[in-house]
């Protein structure tokens, strides 16, 4: 039983080696899409050339048919000068089955014209069914290319995204978020200690000044020299 798995992993793995080495599917595709473009051209340019031998049947067909009529009227004609006398009978008849012989054999001309027109019309009628056929493939292979084209950048766009996102380690990613987050705080931490001590002493140096009201003392002894110098004495 291991065997068989064995060896359906061996077919599947080649198969899929045999996948990875094929053409490339865009460049397939647009191949087959030229291939069809010459037949179109191949078909069209035979469909040309068979609606001309059926114009050209039909309008022979029609040629012996107005002849076939025309023998059929000289003969009628002959046959009415017999009957009003100038014409002799026996040459009337000859003439008249002459101009019946012809007018058979023209019958018989615009029979196997037909015959060939009806087969070139049915053959007229097979090649527009094939072009109009390769014209929808190719539209449709066509719509399919656009597809593929498109499929194929979301695909690659996808792979490079998931290749990156693949190539990151979630874990020290999260680490190092971590990691700068302390030191933020930390740096918060100390720059409202900083602060504090600004503050703190700020605070203290108000106070002794206040107790010791350093500015008024001076004043009071700068008031007593000034009038020392000048002679006043104190009041």
């Amino acid at each position: 039983m291991n065997f068989f798995k064995r060896l359906f992993k061996i077919g599947e793995a080649e198969a899929n080696s045999a996948i990875d080495k094929m053409e490339d599917p865009i460049k397939m595709t647009e191949q087959g899409i030229r291939d069809m473009k010459t037949d179109l051209t191949k078909s069209t340019e035979a469909l040309a050339q068979v609606k001309a031998l059926a114009i050209r049947s039909k309008n022979t067909t029609e040629e012996f048919v107005t002849k076939a009529e025309d023998y059929e009227q000289k003969a009628m004609l002959i046959l009415k000068k017999a009957q009003n006398g100038t014409m002799e009978s026996i040459e009337a008849d000859r003439l008249a089955k002459e101009a019946l012989i012809k007018k058979e054999e023209a019958v018989q001309q615009a029979n196997r014209g037909k015959e060939e027109t009806d087969k070139f019309d049915k053959s007229v009628s097979q090649l527009e069914k094939n072009i109009q056929e390769i014209k929808q493939n190719i539209s449709r292979w066509e719509n399919e290319l656009k597809t593929l084209k498109a499929r194929v950048k979301v695909s690659a766009a996808t792979k490079n995204v998931n290749k990156q996102m693949a190539a990151i380690d979630g874990s020290s990613t999260v680490s190092m978020l971590e990691r700068m987050k302390d030191k933020v705080s930390q740096d918060e931490a100390v720059a409202e200690a900083y602060g504090d001590i600004a503050n703190a002493s700020k605070s203290i140096d108000d106070e002794l000044d206040k107790a010791a009201n350093v500015t008024e003392s001076n004043a009071e002894d700068d008031l007593a020299q000034l009038k020392k110098k000048l002679g006043i004495e104190k009041s």
